[in-house]
């Protein structure tokens, strides 16, 4: 059988863009796959494991006949939060996970990529199934952030702060901090249209009221962020949600993570290694309470989703995820799809903020202005920032 051109081009992405997954992890040394600070950080064996869960699991299994699995219990293992699809190893146990060996991860990944591009190519691969093989594509997108993510802390919390890598991108680098855009009062339209991928999350566009606002050209910068810590943000209580508060005493929090004082002078860990803290650079690593604390400071607010996305064609945006006000709930006439599938999204909307935007760490063509990021409040270790409104 001839492949399609169309089918050539789909093994063309899914070769490139789970690809990319090996490139974020060639820096690593092995013990850095198997490290879990954190619970909410995964060590970076597991991401490439569950990635390639998602294929065996949705795709191969159920449609390519004939089809083996490469070993029973990896379904187990490589489970991340599908009921539907039985037992799991808990996100908290991801670090005891000594075996698999990386190297036998990386055998599970060239097993399945050589059964995809088989099936790829094959007739099974039905237009029907374009829909869910392009969801795994922008699922192993998602965990290559996190990856990046989950290295930073990896590194940043080794005593030695060992740089991940000493290739400098361009920075979030901010020459102008002031001005403000102003919108009128209206109704305006906000959620996916047009043809491509988006999340369930982001669909059934709908009109929203707006009342007059502003919302500023540029994020903060770790410059005008440390104006606050100097002045004692973080030793006074009426810049923050009560919960918050408790946040700042439970923790003893001082400044964004990854922010150290070092001989009086703040130093910053960086995928670069520990570096000078560039006040000039758009702040990185701050929770939903410390961005609403800063804003509170400055006798502003965090833009709601619904103001940040009608804006977000007027002003640069990309380098940060940034918080918003708006709490991470449904739009109307949103629907769970059937099955696992339909645990993707639906099930988390609840005691999560959203946030806008894309960052640093965001692979190249995985990033939109309808994108509705969501995490706890308390979070600070994703590549989060601020944008203020009025």
């Amino acid at each position: 059988m001839i492949a399609s051109p169309k089918n050539i081009d789909a093994v063309k992405k899914y070769t490139a863009i789970r690809n990319h997954s090996l490139t974020i992890c060639a820096p690593l040394e092995i013990e850095d796959y198997v490290v879990q600070p954190i619970v909410d950080v995964s060590p970076p064996k597991w991401h490439l494991g569950h990635t390639t869960w998602f294929f065996e699991t949705f795709i191969l299994l159920p449609n390519f006949p004939g089809y083996t699995v490469f070993d029973p219990q990896y379904n187990f293992v490589f489970n991340s939060y599908y009921e539907t699809i039985g037992a799991r190893v808990i996100r908290t146990d991801r670090g005891n996970l000594s075996r698999p060996s990386v190297s036998e991860v990386y055998r599970y990944r060239k097993y399945v990529d050589e059964q995809m591009e088989v099936f790829l190519q094959s007739e099974y691969m039905k237009e029907a199934l374009e829909p869910l093989l392009e969801l795994g594509l922008n699922h192993e997108q998602q965990h290559q952030e996190l990856l990046l993510t989950d290295i930073k802390y990896i590194l940043g919390h080794n005593p030695l702060f060992p740089a991940y890598t000493k290739e400098k991108q361009p920075k979030a680098e901010i020459t102008e901090v002031s001005g403000m855009i102003p919108f009128s009062e209206g109704i305006y339209e906000i959620g996916f249209q047009g043809e491509g991928f988006c999340f369930d999350n982001e669909l059934g566009r709908h009109k929203v009221f707006l009342h007059d606002f502003e919302i500023a050209k540029y994020p903060v910068t770790n410059g005008e962020y440390l104006e606050f810590m100097e002045a004692g943000g973080y030793h006074d209580f009426k810049y923050w949600h009560a919960e918050g508060w408790d946040w700042v005493k439970e923790n003893k929090a001082e400044s964004p993570l990854y922010w150290h004082s070092i001989e009086g002078k703040w130093m910053q860990y960086t995928l670069y290694g520990l570096q000078e803290l560039d006040l000039e650079e758009a702040v990185c690593h701050v929770n939903f309470y410390e961005a609403s604390a800063y804003a509170s400071w400055k006798g502003m607010r965090l833009p709601t989703e619904a103001e940040w996305e009608v804006a977000s064609d007027h002003f640069n945006w990309g380098n940060r995820w940034e918080w918003t006000g708006s709490a991470y709930l449904p739009y109307p006439g949103f629907k769970k799809e059937a099955g696992a599938v339909g645990e993707y999204n639906g099930k988390f909307m609840i005691n999560q903020m959203v946030l806008r935007g894309a960052s640093d760490a965001t692979p190249a063509g995985h990033s939109r202005n309808t994108y509705r990021n969501f995490f706890h409040a308390r979070l600070q270790w994703q590549f989060t920032g601020i944008r203020l409104a009025r």
